[in-house]
């Protein structure tokens, strides 16, 4: 086979060669990323505009939307490109940009988590001892690391992964997804990229595992506690988040840990769709479905908005209207 050690291109996998289905593709991407993106930029608008929502618990939902918002854009802009121009290539250094986004994005999407699953236990298992632990530096320096931690992933891991030889340019994915781009591996250096894989699961268990144990005891707490509307006060803080963790953990897993024999494309396609980009459509809605205070917050945003357009009607009315 022809040695490509750095193509100019990668080809990702084609849809359709049907140009009325590509369309279709075409829409129902772009359909789905409308919906993720107006559902994180709702809340982030809310929690940033609404003072009220200026609590450690909504600053990392905040940062766990942006986070949200930059890994639906990593995977689904370039896909809705290339059905609407019927094209499949992504130059190298596109792809190389997918690789780190993605994981970076990903991995600091599981450490915010784990932050608001400590932030959870201290509110509920340590209320008198919250403002002091959770106060606003240690908020900061909570989330800093997060994405700290992300962005030193990504660069290991597009590191290891585009260091392998490659032997071909055609990825069977829609996006620069790393299983199949070391499949176009033909040197035994692929095995560095596995070997960072195995290694990069043991951080992702230990924050799944902490989760766990904190939820272990943040609902002993909540048993504790003698009143039935103290108990589902509690409880709806915690439902969302441990929803969003298991989609998070459970998609990623179904994704990386299944059988890779005699997958056919279609079903490569899926379960990516599944972990890329299934959490960041949802968790707007798992948020705030049950939320009342982000609903009052983008209430409130939308009162000053009618108000607003009430005002600027009125100002163009003769005096005395």
């Amino acid at each position: 086979m022809l040695n490509l050690t750095s193509p100019l291109e990668f080809l990702l996998l084609e849809f359709s060669d049907i140009r009325e289905l590509q369309i279709l593709h075409f829409f129902v991407f772009l359909t789905v990323y409308l919906t993720a993106v107006t559902g994180n930029l709702l809340i982030i608008i809310a929690v940033a505009l609404d003072h009220h929502l200026h609590t450690p618990m909504y600053f990392f939902l905040l940062n766990l939307a942006l986070l949200d918002l930059g890994l639906v854009s990593v995977t689904l802009p370039k896909a809705i490109a290339n059905s609407l121009l019927n094209s499949r290539s992504i130059s190298y250094p596109a792809c190389v940009a997918q690789v780190f986004f993605l994981i970076f994005l990903e991995g600091s999407d599981m450490a915010i988590l784990t932050i608001m699953a400590h932030d959870r236990y201290v509110a509920i298992c340590n209320p008198l001892q919250y403002e002091t632990i959770m106060h606003r530096g240690a908020c900061i320096q909570m989330a800093a690391s997060a994405w700290i931690a992300g962005i030193l992933n990504g660069v290991l891991h597009s590191g290891g992964t585009f260091s392998i030889t490659f032997c071909s340019n055609m990825i069977n994915q829609f996006f620069c997804e790393i299983p199949q781009i070391i499949k176009l591996s033909c040197s035994d250096m692929y095995l560095v990229e596995v070997g960072l894989i195995i290694f990069g699961c043991f951080p992702g268990f230990g924050c799944f595992i902490f989760i766990i144990v904190s939820y272990m005891q943040v609902f002993a707490a909540v048993l504790r506690i003698p009143s039935v509307h103290g108990q589902k006060k509690a409880l709806s803080t915690c439902l969302p988040h441990l929803t969003v963790v298991f989609l998070l953990i459970f998609s990623g897993l179904f994704a990386y840990m299944r059988p890779r024999s005699d997958m056919s494309s279609e079903q490569n396609v899926l379960f990516a769709i599944i972990y890329a980009v299934l959490p960041p459509v949802l968790n707007p809605f798992i948020y705030s479905v049950r939320n009342k205070e982000i609903k009052g917050a983008l209430l409130k945003l939308s009162d000053r908005g009618h108000f607003s357009k009430v005002t600027a009607a009125r100002s163009f009315l003769p005096t005395g209207a």
